[in-house]
């Protein structure tokens, strides 16, 4: 028995097999020949709901393309070695950003959830990678990013059609404990400065602590954005890092020679680090800083062949452009540094290489983020001030312009923030405002008149 209709329409028919079997057209393929799927169960009305299941995703635009669906770990590697890859390029994807997919996915999605076919991955999955994640002691903000570059590796997926939904959006994403600022204080800003004035580059840290623009903004200044005459800032840009990719046939084996090469030991945890699986709970990490896994890129910057990598110049983070004022006493120590820097590009000859940067290495090349994040702790440490990250220094900022007084519109413009709200975290931790109503209110119920 079988039901048969017209070319480009679905069929369901009776099998020799016993099995009732359905055909649906959902398209063409490349080749120009109708793409037909097929379903087949025990029944009729089994088959048929199949068939009508597949015939409305068709017509909403949900079906997978044909072919065998990748996994995850293949869908995720084409997802950042393409096109995260091409929005670099094109200066849509900041390069650390991709780093840090790259890291995200290198190190959780692909041992967690790499082997899951991308059509078969279930809501239930991604809830149990993320309590395995949370369990080993990742922070529940590292768990909400991983989920957010997952969500949208997924949202490319079923655009491009190679899966009919994204699973990611039926699951509650993981919610962020909220980071307390940790502003330090107006005496503890002035003794880092102190200290500054005795470093190379001491300027850096004014600039940090005065203006209040982030590490790459900082870092990625040049002369001819600021007027040291008028004392404006035009903080365009920012200078980050492209992460290099191998360039050769066998990045593993160039990642084991480069690991032995590393090992200080003949040791067994090594040849045991470097067979055991990513999740192993017997990895030894003694003999040298991580095992070389299939897809290690940790090492790529050593690859004979490496591509892709070095510093380059982006737009800041934001839509607008940021315009400040420098301070009359930073103006004054911005023309003493650079008369210091042309004293050492003098010296330098022609080894010198001109970025037109404010801060440089003694060479005139950009600093690494690295050796600017040692400096800023050497500088605490010597200053004696608490351990803090370098984005405290502009929480420090922000904050000391709201004890001033500054309105927080201001405030908002200077820090380059889109929304007042996100300016409005620093409100809180203005204790001298808080000190100075308080005292306003106890003047006026228990004070003389």
């Amino acid at each position: 028995m079988s039901v048969r209709k017209p070319n480009g329409r679905s069929s369901i028919f009776l099998g020799k097999d016993g099995l009732w079997h359905g055909w649906v057209t959902v398209g063409i393929k490349p080749d120009g020949s109708p793409d037909r799927r097929h379903r087949k169960g025990k029944t009729e009305t089994e088959v048929t709901r199949k068939v009508r299941e597949l015939e409305n995703q068709r017509d909403s635009g949900r079906v997978s393309k044909a072919g065998r669906a990748p996994t995850v770990a293949e869908w995720m590697s084409e997802f950042l070695d393409v096109i995260c890859a091409r929005l670099v390029l094109s200066e849509k994807m900041a390069p650390r950003t991709l780093t840090d997919y790259r890291s995200k996915s290198r190190n959780w999605i692909a041992p967690l959830l790499g082997k899951h076919r991308l059509d078969r991955l279930a809501p239930e999955h991604l809830d149990t990678a993320y309590t395995t994640m949370l369990e080993e002691g990742l922070s529940s903000s590292s768990v909400l990013k991983v989920h957010r570059i997952l969500s949208r590796a997924l949202t490319i997926a079923v655009r491009r059609g190679r899966v009919a939904r994204n699973v990611a959006t039926l699951v509650d994403a993981p919610s962020a404990a909220t980071t307390e600022i940790e502003p330090l204080t107006g005496e503890e800003a002035r003794r880092i400065l102190d200290i500054a004035k005795t470093r190379r580059n001491g300027a850096r840290w004014s600039v940090a602590l005065a203006l209040g623009i982030r590490q790459g903004e900082a870092l990625g200044l040049r002369w001819s954005y600021i007027d040291l005459t008028t004392g404006e800032i035009r903080a365009w840009f920012q200078i980050q890092r492209s992460e290099w990719q191998h360039g050769c046939n066998n990045p593993h084996a160039c990642g084991e020679k480069w690991h032995r090469k590393a090992c200080k030991k003949n040791c067994k945890e090594h040849q045991h680090d470097r067979d055991c699986k990513p999740n192993c709970k017997k990895r030894s990490h003694r003999c040298y800083k991580r095992p070389c896994l299939k897809d290690c890129t940790s090492h790529a910057d050593k690859c004979p062949k490496r591509t892709g990598g070095g510093l380059i110049f982006r737009q800041r983070k934001g839509k607008s452009k940021l315009t400040l004022q420098c301070p009359p006493a930073l103006l004054a120590l911005l023309r003493a540094h650079k008369k210091l820097q042309a004293a050492e590009r003098l010296k330098a000859g022609d080894k010198w290489t001109d970025h037109d940067l404010v801060f440089t290495t003694q060479l005139g090349g950009p600093i690494e983020r690295t050796e600017d994040w040692k400096q800023w702790k050497s500088i605490l440490k010597q200053a004696g001030v608490r351990d803090a990250r370098v984005h405290d220094a502009r929480h420090t900022a922000a904050t000391l312009l709201i004890e001033q007084g500054v309105h927080i519109r201001v405030v908002q413009e200077i820090l380059g923030h889109t929304r007042v709200t996100t300016t409005e975290r620093y409100t809180h931790v203005a204790t001298l405002q808080m000190k100075d109503a308080s005292n306003r209110m106890d003047q006026a119920l228990w004070g003389q008149p």
